[in-house]
């Protein structure tokens, strides 16, 4: 977990923007089925690029050298 920086800024910037969307959607009392597939889309889609490996590990969980 937070091996590579770019893969998890690129799932914290996810996970922002679906708590963001989500907190905006709920205050305009805009919350549409749409909305909340999007959010929940987003989410895990950022969990999933925390939690990735990276490119340059062939497998097992020790870096490639």
């Amino acid at each position: 977990m937070f091996t590579n920086w770019k893969t998890t800024s690129a799932g914290i910037i996810a996970i922002v923007s679906a708590v963001t969307g989500f907190y905006f959607a709920w205050n305009s009392n805009n919350l549409t089925p749409e909305v909340i597939t999007g959010c929940v889309g987003s989410l895990l889609a950022g969990i999933g690029l925390i939690f990735s490996k990276d490119s340059n590990v062939t497998g097992g969980t020790k870096p490639n050298e």
